[in-house]
């Protein structure tokens, strides 16, 4: 698996996680399509995120212009706090690839609009932090 796959399998558990209460276990079981150990990327994105969503969350908000957070649709919001993440507690990825993995999970679950909206605020964070 390679580690766009891995994200995207991120993205697909921590939504269920986040929007149905489902449990970690669950939700991996629930989108993995083999019978292979997951990759231990997806642990560590969904351990991370998981652990500091009431920072990762802070810091998007604070990044928001003329926009509150909770407007923010379901899918938009697990994309950013993943990127998020990743561009906080992993320092072997360049701010620059999570962007752009993160457009690429939009181009694939939203709209063109969300896109920018999330090249932005993404944009902001990475040049504060």
């Amino acid at each position: 698996m390679n580690r766009r796959q891995a994200r995207e399998m991120a993205l697909q558990a921590l939504f269920q996680i986040t929007l149905s209460d489902t449990d970690r276990e669950t939700a991996i079981e629930a989108v993995k399509t083999d019978s292979k150990p997951v990759d231990p990327f997806v642990d560590r994105l969904l351990n991370e995120t998981v652990a500091h969503e009431k920072e990762i969350d802070r810091l998007i908000g604070k990044h928001l212009v003329h926009w509150s957070f909770d407007r923010i649709g379901n899918i938009d919001k697990t994309i950013l706090r993943l990127a998020v993440c990743e561009m906080l507690y992993f320092d072997d990825v360049p701010k620059t690839v999570t962007i752009n993995e993160a457009i690429e999970l939009c181009k694939k679950y939203s709209d063109e609009e969300t896109r920018r909206f999330v090249n932005g605020v993404l944009s902001g964070i990475s040049k504060e932090i």
